[in-house]
Formats: structure tokens, C-alpha cells, sequence
């Protein structure tokens, strides 16, 4: 029996640690595969669209969760900053319109007009790029740097630092992650817990 007992109990101490390992999908240093992906006005957005740009801000987001409300703003003044540095944003959801109706398609194409959306808002609708990306998060975000038709993950997690509050913010790790990166600099912090509402894979 104390076999079994000791074969148990090392089975239990290493559930937390296979909790903590990082889903599939990209890590730092990766090279993004290219994805072509229908954005809100009907056209086919690529990532090769952007090889002229120094990089791009890829977020995985929705319509319905409440942290993806709370970021959004944050998200568009992203863009705004960036985006003419060579850094836009390009925004991805990869819900279930059959468990949210929120996220159907025609719900963002209004979402991204309301909003004022400046970047692209793409469906991933069989939900390829989230998984070759491995997002399990909205919202999640995916810095890529461009070095001649590769784009190189760069950074991996969450805007900021508070999930509810833009004024509570301490530390604004995109942000950061662009600037050093627009400056030659390594990223200082290229890894986060992203906090949002789960991703439901189909």
C-alpha cells in the first residue's frame, strides 16, 4: 500500500504545477505564421498586409466579456499612439456567437462603429489564429516585431496592471513593451498573466 499512498500523493503535488504550464501556441521568440481573416467591413485583413509596418499589437478580445469592456478604450488609445509609429493594433475575436449572441459578427461590425474603431476588428470564426496564437484570454495580447517578412512574438500578456481601473494602472506593459522596442531595447517585462474572461474553444 505505501507505494500507492506515495504515487498518490506525488500525483497530487504535481497537479498545480501542470496547471501553470503554458497552453500551445506561441512563446516568446516565435515567428507568427501569416493569417488572413475577415474584419467588420467585409475585407480580408492579412498579416502580411503589414509588412511595412515595424510591427503590429495583436488583441484577442469580444463583445460580451467585462474586462474586454473595461480595456477597450485603453486598446484604442493603443492604436492611436502607435499606430503611426508603425505599431497598430489588430483586433481578433474568437468567440461563439451560439453562446454569445454579442459576438456574432453583426454585433461587432456595430461595435467597431460605435466605438470609433481606428484598427482592424477581424472574426475568427473557426478559431485557427487563437489557437496558433494560444490565447486563452479576452482580453490577450501578442506585441509581434517585424524583421523583413517575419513577425516575431515579442511580448505576451495583459495591457496593464488593472483589469477594472485605467486610472489605477501602475504599470502599462504594452505600452512599455512598444516603446522599448521602437528604441532598440529589450522588452523588460515580456510576460504577463493575462486576467479576462476565458476563451471557450469550439
Amino acid at each position: 500500500m505505501k507505494p500507492f499512498l506515495l504515487a498518490m500523493l506525488l500525483g497530487v503535488l504535481t497537479l498545480p504545477a501542470l496547471a501553470q504550464r503554458p497552453a500551445s501556441g506561441y512563446t516568446l521568440g516565435d515567428v507568427a505564421a501569416s493569417f488572413a481573416l475577415t474584419n467588420v467591413d467585409n475585407r480580408t485583413i492579412s498579416l502580411a498586409d503589414y509588412k511595412n509596418q515595424k510591427g503590429v499589437i495583436v488583441v484577442f478580445t469580444s463583445n460580451h466579456c467585462p474586462f474586454s469592456k473595461a480595456y477597450e478604450d485603453r486598446i484604442i488609445a493603443l492604436d492611436r499612439k502607435f499606430g503611426p509609429q508603425g505599431f497598430p493594433v489588430i483586433a481578433l475575436l474568437s468567440g461563439d456567437a451560439s453562446l454569445y449572441e454579442e459576438d456574432s459578427f453583426e454585433r461587432m461590425q456595430v461595435r467597431a462603429r460605435t466605438k470609433n474603431y481606428t484598427f482592424p476588428y477581424l472574426l475568427d470564426e473557426n478559431q485557427t489564429v487563437t489557437k496558433a496564437f494560444g490565447a486563452t484570454r479576452t482580453p490577450q495580447v501578442y506585441v509581434l516585431k517585424r524583421s523583413g517578412d517575419r513577425f516575431t512574438v515579442e511580448y505576451i500578456g495583459s495591457v496593464d496592471d488593472s483589469p477594472q481601473d485605467a486610472a489605477g494602472a501602475q504599470r502599462a506593459y504594452v505600452d512599455d513593451a512598444v516603446a522599448s522596442l521602437l528604441a532598440s531595447r529589450p522588452v523588460v517585462t515580456p510576460l504577463t498573466k493575462a486576467i479576462g474572461c476565458a476563451i471557450k474553444l469550439k
